[in-house]
């Protein structure tokens, strides 16, 4: 066994023994696609991992289910009709599907047909990259010539991508998104032909499926260069439903890496494609997002802090907005204005969303109550008073200063 592969399967609790309850008595099994293609270019497969890990096999699905029962394992048929057990090997997940043949496809699934053939099982894969596999021994099979596509950084679909492309039409995205993910250069010529001939197909998919794709690729390494091919090829506006801000985009990336950010897929979606609420609203429905991603996606369009706000503005606007709301605001705005990468006013602005450690109002309703004021709706508007002067003095925590402040507001009332 390969050293390398050897760690692949080592590194995952139960695999080595599920590879051996299925690849024996007459049944082949290997592992397929994404942790193949990883380790092939030398990215972390070790457990808990980035992706999951793939198993083909001859055995059917019938047949995979009574092995991992016998071995203590928990099957699951998470998609019995296209051949896939999810087989719970000591904590850690597995889909195991069968080989097959898709003999029918309409753009949008499958029909399939099981079988043992190995070449055929590769030939029906969406790209090159993704039709490795790789035996318990550590051999790596090869039908298409993924291996040097992957070290190449190289997203090629099998065969004719016309015909790829016609059996799911979510290939265009995914087209993209692993070129973004794991391409070098410009997206391969003829898959980007095809995917402009395919286009109108985009129409005929599910909106959950668009969101998947597209998620995963607004944050890949190289979304921002691959956003700007997907535009210049008429390809991202259908996906989007209106024009993007690849510019806005691809600087918001840099911004983040500049600043140790992680890439997030939400707020870089809002730098691409929300100026106002109602473009939120319309990519929520188009794309179905989730209530949280929608919720966040609006407060996008709201006014952002800039530099040109004092630092007891800016700590006002922190407050009254939240860290996540205020730091997503700040960075589409600084992503926006053309400002320089080391601009301190936007530095600064941003190291006070991310490291003030923002105070909690410290007058409570008990507070007000002490100093006579009843309970009720008169109770609630002195404390929202009381929290914005507050504010405006710069959010003091002196005991004496507090009292001050609680007697002001008292007095005007009276």
């Amino acid at each position: 066994m390969r050293p390398q592969a050897h760690a692949l399967i080592a590194a995952r609790p139960g695999l080595a023994r599920l590879l051996d309850v299925l690849d024996r008595d007459g049944e082949e099994a290997r592992i397929v696609g994404g942790a193949v293609r990883d380790w092939l270019v030398g990215r972390d497969v070790g457990w808990p991992a980035r992706g999951d890990v793939d198993i083909a096999t001859t055995a059917v699905p019938d047949e995979v289910t009574r092995r991992a029962q016998a071995a203590g394992f928990r099957p699951i048929p998470t998609g019995i009709e296209h051949g896939t057990v999810t087989v719970i090997a000591e904590g850690q997940p597995y889909e195991v599907t069968t080989l097959r043949d898709d003999v029918a496809t309409d753009g949008r699934r499958a029909q399939v047909a099981f079988g043992r053939d190995w070449r055929a099982d590769a030939a029906r894969r969406d790209f090159t990259m993704n039709a490795l596999y790789l035996t318990r021994g550590g051999e790596l099979i090869d039908f298409t010539g993924g291996e040097a596509d992957a070290r190449a950084g190289r997203v090629r679909f099998i065969g004719d991508a016309d015909q790829r492309i016609a059996e799911d039409y979510l290939r265009i995205l995914r087209l993209f998104r692993f070129h973004a993910g794991y391409g070098h250069g410009p997206v391969e010529r003829e898959a980007l032909a095809a995917a402009i001939r395919g286009r109108d197909g985009l129409a005929r998919l599910s909106r959950e499926r668009v969101r998947a794709e597209l998620m995963k690729l607004l944050v890949a390494a190289r979304a921002g260069e691959t956003l700007r091919e997907m535009d210049a090829a008429g390809l991202l506006e259908p996906v989007l439903g209106a024009t993007g801000d690849v510019t806005a985009f691809a600087r918001l990336a840099a911004i983040e890496a500049a600043l140790g950010l992680a890439p997030d897929a939400v707020r870089r979606l809002g730098a691409l494609a929300v100026r106002e609420e109602a473009d939120a609203a319309a990519l929520a429905e188009r794309l179905r997002l989730s209530r949280a991603e929608a919720s966040r996606l609006a407060a996008l369009a709201g006014p952002a802090p800039t530099p040109a706000l004092c630092e007891k503005g800016q700590k006002a606007f922190l407050y009254r907005m939240g860290r996540e709301r205020f730091t997503d605001r700040a960075l589409i705005a600084f992503a926006r204005s053309g400002a320089a990468m080391d601009d301190e006013g936007w530095r600064a602005l941003l190291a006070i969303a991310l490291d003030w450690p923002m105070p909690a109002f410290p007058l409570k309703a008990a507070d007000f109550l002490a100093r006579g004021l009843a309970p009720g709706p008169a109770l609630g508007t002195a404390m929202k008073r009381a929290e914005d002067a507050w504010i405006e003095a710069g959010f003091p925590q002196d005991p004496a200063d507090l009292d001050a402040l609680l007697e002001a507001v008292l007095a005007d009332d009276r």
